[in-house]
């Protein structure tokens, strides 16, 4: 394992949410999940990014014990290890996954792990079934499932997490990716 060094700058409450995003591209994704969950919901739509972490919550009724559990859980983000030399899925995206491909009658496949030209940013993530690793493929295996990558792609997508999560702006299967320099406001699109 190794630990990103662009964890050196820490989150602060007087930090704009689009300054957070900015700033730590490579985990856009779980951050803007978490300021989310903590109440700001505005995160995806770009209404408040303006704003700093303090004004929203303030707005949103939270107080400054609040302010500071947000701050703190936000590090605490940027100071987890990142495995560089796989992919990860998360426990609750594997039963996730387990669950789909059990509805769709297709027990035992693998997950295609990809990323195509889109978005304002440059690349977006895709998601597929995969009965079969093919010829040009790398084989990485988590929580006891197989995820299928074009030998091409490698290189960009390891360190990537793929994680699940359930909430009030959508559920879906989401990616943070330590390669990534910079990522759209609405998290739907990357660069490197």
């Amino acid at each position: 394992m190794i630990e990103n060094k662009q964890t050196t700058k820490k989150i602060h409450r007087q930090m704009t949410i689009e300054e957070i995003l900015s700033l730590f591209p490579y985990k856009a994704q779980r951050l803007s999940q978490e300021i989310t969950n903590a109440g700001l919901h505005c995160v995806g739509c770009h209404a408040a990014t303006w704003e700093t972490l303090e004004a929203g919550m303030y707005s949103h009724g939270m107080n400054d014990e609040a302010i500071d559990r947000l701050v703190s859980r936000l590090n605490a983000l940027l100071e987890e290890e990142i495995d560089a030399s796989t992919i990860t899925i998360t426990k609750r995206a594997a039963e996730k996954y387990r669950e789909i491909l059990a509805e769709e009658g297709k027990q035992g496949w693998g997950l295609r792990f990809a990323e195509r030209m889109a978005g304002c940013n440059g690349f977006e993530y895709s998601l597929d079934y995969s009965e079969k690793a093919l010829p040009d493929d790398s084989v990485f295996e988590s929580m006891g499932i197989e995820v299928h990558i074009t030998k091409n792609m490698v290189s960009r997508l390891l360190g990537s997490e793929i994680d699940f999560v359930d909430g009030l702006k959508g559920s879906g299967f989401k990616i943070s990716n330590p390669n990534v320099k910079s990522a759209c406001g609405c998290g739907t699109s990357h660069g490197y």
